[in-house]
């Protein structure tokens, strides 16, 4: 899975929305490589594909993502890294910075290079027209992904479907949101039709694409085709779950894991992730109570119902994922680790993304390579299950996708009880508790909680851990453009409530 990192990224495609020197644009640097004699061979192609995956670094679609989780009732970020914190309490403007800036120009500099690439690919007429499709559909794939997060997080924003050719050029206004969903649809059909039916390995592949396709029409509540769409992965058989859940996280688990369907990677030395160190050393990520107390016990029932929870022994017979997800602070697996005790700041602390097996006490040492995953089988079985449920309530198909996540090897939980829940609002309730316990610190929680148009009536009722109460106003579902852009682009208006 670490294809991409193994190719030396030569060519760095970088768009600048300001004024260059023509004089400088016309010569060609002999210590680079030129974009005026590149476009030629299969290797060049693959070079500038490897520049274009590049861009998920920087951009909250690497390791950084799982920091969302601490715009959640699932997570804490300790240290205010990247603002998270000030987010949570509502400290939200066009200076705000942090998450805001990174996100905003993280995702344009993924665009600009893909519509680069897409501009120039087709010089290559020496290179085989399926190879040159296939790339265009890896791009057009990045490209919809990072289009998705900007309507996400900001809601109307400025959608460039080519390359800009100037500075002027660039500066344009917002497009209605239904204008970049068509857009997103439009480059993701493209990727579905030219991509290879296949595991990944790397590279992203048909499933990738449906994959992120039926998220985008479950943000879009087209619920039949979510669920058909989500049918087609299943029934594919090219994906399953993996037999080992807190491995799948780490290295160990990664190699011919065909639950993961898109991750963005990392390979050590030169293209290491700095997320262990970041959680074990420094601590920044720290769960909540509200996430702790919300795993099942082994006979399925909550823990204010089921006569297994023992109060003095919070870590004895509960869902296997419980203690996959949180440290315990009893038991041999943390020896050499930092202290339980240090920086112990909401009392439930994060084991996932963590390999026990690597001592932590050498701080800054505690770099990894493994990768950040970001689309896998089981949010395609618990997705289905909302998508079918909203469209035709809870028929026998819901419970099998649901259960199939709960009774994988390594969880071993019991089928949801379907007396219990029987109705379409009991079923909704319960697929958004087994996304709860089963994607923490996935940065997948935020944007639920917004697409379900509920993450103000639970953050209104939180605080951070030093007490201070968290805000969430409705104006909050969409975030503030970066002044620095206003300033550039008089085109450009703000984000709704955050005009002065």
């Amino acid at each position: 899975m670490k294809s991409f990192n193994k190719i030396t990224i030569a060519l760095i495609f970088i768009i600048s929305f300001s004024s260059c020197n023509e004089e400088f644009l016309d010569k060609n640097p002999n210590d680079q490589i030129s974009s005026a004699t590149f476009w030629a061979t299969e290797a060049d192609i693959d070079m500038a594909v490897a520049g274009c995956y590049s861009s998920l670094k920087g951009s909250f679609l690497d390791f950084s993502r799982g920091y969302l989780d601490g715009l959640t009732d699932g997570a804490y970020v300790h240290w205010n890294y990247h603002k998270i914190d000030d987010l949570a309490m509502g400290n939200i403007n066009p200076s705000t910075g942090g998450v805001i800036s990174i996100t905003y120009n993280g995702l344009y500099r993924g665009i600009a290079q893909c519509n680069y690439f897409l501009a120039n690919v087709d010089k290559a007429t020496e290179v085989d027209t399926n190879i040159l499709n296939k790339a265009k559909a890896e791009v057009r794939f990045l490209r919809a992904l990072f289009y998705f997060d900007l309507v996400n997080y900001f809601g109307e924003v400025p959608l460039y479907e080519e390359q800009p050719l100037s500075a002027e050029e660039s500066k344009v206004t917002k497009s209605p949101i239904t204008d970049i969903y068509t857009f997103i649809h439009s480059d993701l059909d493209f990727a579905i039709s030219n991509l290879p039916e296949e595991t990944y390995t790397g590279h992203a592949v048909k499933g990738s694409a449906k994959g992120i396709k039926v998220r985008v029409l479950l943000t879009q509540e087209r619920w039949s085709e979510a669920a058909t769409l989500a049918n087609e992965i299943i029934t594919s058989g090219t994906f399953s779950l993996y037999d080992d859940y807190p491995n799948m996280f780490i290295n160990a688990g990664q190699e011919s894991n065909n639950e993961i369907m898109f991750a963005c990677e990392y390979l050590s030395p030169d293209a290491h992730s700095v997320y262990g160190m970041n959680i074990e050393y420094a601590k920044h990520i720290f769960l909540t109570p509200e996430l702790k107390n919300a795993y099942e016990c082994t006979d399925g029932l909550p823990i204010d119902e089921s006569p297994l929870y023992d109060p003095n022994n919070t870590f004895a017979n509960r869902d296997p994922r419980h203690e996959y997800v949180i440290r315990n602070p009893v038991g041999t697996d943390w020896e050499g680790h930092y202290n339980y005790n240090f920086y112990d700041v909401t009392g439930v602390q994060n084991r996932k993304g963590i390999d026990p097996s690597i001592p932590g006490n050498y701080a800054f040492g505690y770099l990894n390579d493994w990768d950040f995953i970001l689309l896998r089988y089981a949010d395609i079985l618990l997705m289905y299950a909302e998508a079918q449920n909203e469209a035709n309530g809870p028929d026998q198909s819901v419970y099998d996708a649901i259960n199939e996540v709960r009774t994988r090897p390594s969880v071993n939980m019991p089928p949801v009880d379907e007396v219990r829940y029987a109705t379409q609002d009991q079923v909704r309730d319960y697929i958004r508790h087994e996304r709860f316990v089963e994607f923490p610190v996935e940065g997948i929680r935020y944007f639920d909680l917004k697409r379900w148009g509920i993450i103000d009536e639970i953050q209104n009722q939180r605080s951070n851990a030093a007490g201070v109460p968290y805000s969430f106003e409705q104006k909050h579902y969409k975030w503030p453009f970066p002044q620095q852009e206003l300033d550039a682009n008089e085109n450009l208006a703000q984000t709704t409530g955050y005009s002065e």
